[in-house]
């Protein structure tokens, strides 16, 4: 049996240590065009900034090592330009030089990954002009930071790997603008999570400008104007693209390899392609999501790794083991703030045209009586019989924690019932007795019977809706929403008679837990009231 593997990182380099494991007498054969056969593409950010000083810790194998430890012929700098399905071989190209030849396949697995979308307005081979999704782009940028030490620097992108490089430019002394055509940053959040992470991008001074665009670029010598669509213009040293990727799909789409409608590389089940003899695997695939059962493409390094490991078993025992898909877990760091999600946001559900309810809490990180509990929000979508469709959280600790343990019963396809009943390692460094993740299924546990209504910031009416601010007066007087009355908690039974009938009373307070507490007491005393 004869094995040829085009492309590596996280999906094909998984897949070769595999089959090796699995098959010690086939011949394996790994094509990579690039240098680099297994990095740490998640941890180019860090490089940069300096948080990861030695470049060599970025390389998880090298191809020496990979032949050594797995017998691999391993050839880097060689592009599969050509694959021939009715000889079950595949044309290479070597760079430099131009030498080519072919190569015969029992078994063909593609892994070419996903290519960055390039900006039409200028060419990114400029000098201080870069995109950021390999060593290579890495390289040049480290390079250029230390030769020519810019002072400004302008991130176009808001993503999870634009804010990531924002973060590490800033810890080098670069003062850094972010421009985003979103109207927020991390559009994998909803707006009012990511509002947190405007707030704190203000707070370290980073600049940024939100659903505005890149109309051109004058080029300089030593300095670029970039002019945003609003017309206004910015003055800087560097500029980094980090505006999405696509698949990857030249070389199957030569080959007459099914497309699917996500514009990814079609694969089944066992992750074959259209071909039987062909798979693929990682950012270049599209599959049907868990959650609302249409093909995406999912751009995470965990998925692509346990395709490559699947796609290997199948490859040398026959197709028993199937993919499941991926529900889109990430985290990403933002200065001092993790933001993380799963499933899927408010934006896709309603896109898809999903009906839906959702929930909001604020709470702390571990316990409140133990020193250095920190804030954390969370937010959770789930539909009328308790299903979940996704949760999203940012905060300074446990967030990851959190959303790990929801992911967990998103994966299962469990409900917020079975969330409330999750059973957590509990001490008071750690979390509360009743963690976070309980009081978020708490809260969606009343929606969902009835005992507490919500009203979002964006729904707010005159017409309809009356303000009733819940704080203390001291908390009052430092700030309120404009027309709010202020009748604190331990008040409101006997100032009843102040509040109107003909409206919906909102409650509000710090966090959620006194508005909860009043909306209780308004709706058994006859007013219609809810939860702001």
């Amino acid at each position: 049996m004869k094995y040829v593997i085009v492309g590596g990182v996280a999906g094909g380099a998984t897949a070769v240590a595999r089959l090796r494991r699995l098959d010690e007498k086939s011949d394996i054969v790994m094509f990579e065009r690039g240098e680099h056969i297994s990095y740490a593409n998640c941890g180019l950010p860090y490089y940069l900034g300096g948080v990861i000083s030695e470049r060599e810790n970025l390389f998880v194998q090298t191809p020496q090592k990979f032949h050594e430890y797995f017998n691999v012929d391993v050839r880097v700098h060689t592009e599969v330009v050509e694959i021939d399905r009715a000889h079950k071989r595949v044309q290479w190209l070597k760079h430099p030089g131009g030498q080519t030849g072919w190569e015969h396949y029992d078994k063909l697995l593609l892994s070419p990954g996903a290519e960055p979308v390039k900006p039409p307005t200028v060419g990114t081979d400029t000098p201080g002009i870069y995109t950021l999704r390999n060593v290579v782009d890495t390289d040049r940028i480290y390079q250029y930071i230390a030769q020519r030490k810019p002072r400004r620097a302008i991130i176009v992108g808001a993503g999870f790997i634009g804010l990531e490089v924002a973060e590490n430019l800033h810890h080098r002394g670069i003062f850094t603008t972010i421009v985003e055509m979103a109207s927020q940053v991390m559009v994998m959040l909803d707006f009012e999570m990511a509002s947190l992470i405007h707030q704190h991008l203000k707070s370290k001074g980073v600049e940024f400008y939100l659903g505005d665009g890149v109309s051109s670029i004058q080029q300089g010598d030593d300095q670029h104007t970039l002019t945003l669509t609003s017309g206004k213009k910015l003055e800087t040293d560097l500029i980094i693209f980090s505006v999405g990727v696509r698949p990857e799909t030249t070389l199957a789409q030569r080959a007459g390899l099914t497309i699917g409608n996500a514009k990814g590389i079609w694969v089944n089940e066992f992750l074959q392609t259209s071909d039987p003899d062909i798979y693929a695997v990682g950012d270049a695939i599209e599959f049907r999501s868990p959650i609302i059962g249409k093909p995406v493409i999912t751009y995470l390094a965990g998925p692509a790794n346990k395709q490559g490991r699947i796609a290997a078993e199948n490859m040398a025992a026959g197709n028993r083991r199937q993919y499941k898909g991926a529900i889109g877990t990430a985290a990403a760091k933002v200065f001092d703030l993790t933001a993380a999600s799963t499933g899927v946001s408010e934006k896709v559900l309603q896109r898809e045209k999903i009906d839906y309810l959702s929930a909001i809490i604020h709470s702390s990180s571990h316990a409140g009586y133990y020193p250095g509990a920190l804030p954390l929000t969370l937010k959770i979508l789930f539909d009328r019989s308790g299903k979940i469709y996704g949760a999203q959280g940012v905060g300074y600790e446990g967030v990851d924690k959190r959303i790990d343990l929801i992911a967990t019963v998103v994966r299962q396809g469990g409900s917020i019932e079975d969330l409330a009943d999750i059973e957590h390692a509990y001490a008071p460094p750690y979390s509360s007795a009743r963690d976070p993740i309980h009081l978020l299924a708490y809260t969606a546990e009343n929606i969902l019977r009835g005992l507490s209504d919500h009203v979002r910031w964006n729904e707010l009416s005159q017409e309809h809706h009356f303000l009733l601010d819940v704080r203390t007066h001291e908390e009052h007087s430092l700030g309120t929403i404009p027309g709010a009355l202020n009748i604190p908690l331990h008040e409101v039974r006997n100032r009843l008679h102040e509040l109107p009938k003909d409206k919906t009373i909102v409650c509000f307070c710090g966090v959620g837990l006194r508005a909860y507490l009043v909306e209780r007491i308004l709706k058994q005393n006859g007013f219609k009231s809810a939860n702001l």
